[in-house]
């Protein structure tokens, strides 16, 4: 089996470090060890990929002297058998990664070695690193749009398609967590394997172990033959849970279970089942904030939660909006072989004065209905979007102050003319009758850059 963890063990007692390497060596890691911390100093470079597991009191240099030393990047885990509130407090500020008191259990160092390598591989993969082309057409295709906020999603998926690390993916309804998960899939080593995608909140309480682990023949009535569950259908590739906050705490134990082993055991037998998938979790709840209140596993919690990925709601990235709208529109135009109806310009202002509660979801199905209604109706996507959502418009607007819808109107005034006009300077100057002074300073208020609209043409 290739070993997925490495560990520089520093301590000046022989059978400790003889010890360490026998137990970190039997739970798949790597270890290098030293006696004394100088000559190990000399064996971590920037490439290192592990954590370093040190003693604090030591002849020569100590632990605390190491952790000055090094790059704060890299994990290192202080161990000593004198602790002390005062001591784990200094360690902390001078960036340890953790703090572990003797005696302690073995399974613990265990486990916080290994959390510790999958952060240094997070944090490697981030570092700023040439990429292929090719990626960047990926994503420009899949997560569409030219807002900083976007942008930060794209370089944030490049970055961690490229490690293993299981990831959370929070996010409102709609925001495209599913195309994240997908995209993070097929930039990764595991782009030939199976993606497989389920909607836990979908599947009923007493169905989802059977759905997600199998079944045997027998184990159950109706179960007439054995059945693999997602996790062996995802083998060697991702497993992608959405709304993972809808689980009871007792399907989360045996879910932790699982992600902890590496294995599965199918209902109605006792045969565990080797799986090597990557999985990716999404929810639209503060799972930390869920925790604190007892109704999500807070180890589950950070087993899951390697590395994150915010999404951005589509009020946070309004200007993004006409792009998205165009897009959708097009290819619903094609779907269904019919013309590309023109936006106006008061279309413009309603799509990006619309709260859009269901975010981009809502987006699409707003241009698909706006083009199936122009083959019968010339009804405007303002009247569009204020069937069955006036009550909610008029109590989200009273929630706001006169300056602040006074700003949003002028946002996307600005913003539709620079739509309209193609990112023509002086055309906008003159119809919106501003010095270029002051669009410029507006522009710059609300986030708003010239070449993005030009980009848009």
């Amino acid at each position: 089996m290739q070993l997925k963890y490495e560990a520089i063990i520093i301590d000046d007692d022989p059978e400790v470090l003889e010890s360490l390497e026998q137990w970190l060596t039997l739970a798949d890691i790597r270890v290098q060890t030293f006696n004394d911390a100088r000559t190990a100093l000399g064996a971590i470079g920037p490439e290192f990929q592990g954590a370093i597991v040190t003693d604090i009191r030591m002849p020569g240099m100590d632990g605390m002297s190491l952790l000055r030393e090094i790059d704060s990047r890299i994990p290192v885990i202080l161990i000593t058998g004198h602790g002390g509130v005062a001591l784990a407090v200094e360690a902390m500020k001078l960036g340890a990664y953790d703090f572990v008191e003797k005696p302690y259990k073995p399974e613990r160092l265990v486990e916080t070695i290994k959390r510790a390598c999958k952060q240094r591989q997070v944090t490697l993969a981030t570092m700023p690193t040439l990429h292929d082309a090719s990626e960047d057409d990926l994503l420009a295709e899949r997560i569409i749009g030219q807002s900083p906020q976007i942008e930060a999603v794209r370089a944030q998926v490049r970055a961690l398609a490229r490690v293993n690390a299981d990831i959370i993916i929070l996010g409102e309804t709609g925001t495209g967590k599913e195309l994240v998960a997908r995209s993070l899939h097929d930039l990764s080593i595991r782009r030939e394997h199976p993606f497989v995608a389920i909607n836990v909140a979908a599947v009923p309480e007493n169905l989802r172990e059977s759905e997600l682990f199998g079944h045997e023949a027998g184990a159950f009535t109706g179960a007439q033959k054995a059945r693999q569950g997602i996790f062996e259908a995802a083998h060697n590739g991702t497993l992608f849970l959405d709304e993972i906050e809808s689980m009871s705490m007792e399907f989360q134990i045996k879910l932790l279970r699982v992600l902890q082993e590496r294995e599965v055991v199918r209902v109605g037998s006792n045969k565990p089942i080797a799986v090597n998938v990557r999985v990716i979790s999404a929810t639209k709840e503060n799972l930390r904030d869920a925790a604190s209140a007892g109704r999500f596993r807070e180890d589950l919690f950070y087993r899951l939660m390697v590395a994150d990925i915010q999404l951005p709601t589509l009020r946070e990235r309004s200007g993004d909006i006409p792009l998205l709208f165009s897009h959708f529109l097009r290819q619903s135009a094609e779907r269904h072989n019919l013309p590309e109806p023109e936006l106006s310009y008061d279309d413009l202002i309603a799509l990006e004065l619309h709260e859009w509660p269901g975010n981009v979801r809502e987006l699409r199905h707003t241009a698909e209905r706006h083009l199936l209604t122009q083959s019968f109706s010339q009804a405007s996507i303002q009247e569009l979007l204020q069937l069955g959502s006036s009550n909610r418009a008029r109590h989200s607007n009273g929630e706001q102050s006169l300056s602040a819808r006074l700003q949003q109107v002028e946002k996307a005034l600005i913003s539709a003319e620079l739509t309209h006009h193609k990112g023509d300077m002086k055309t906008v100057m003159e119809v919106l009758d501003l010095p270029r002074r002051t669009l410029n300073q507006k522009m710059q208020k609300y986030g708003l850059k010239r070449e993005d609209f030009l980009q848009r043409s």
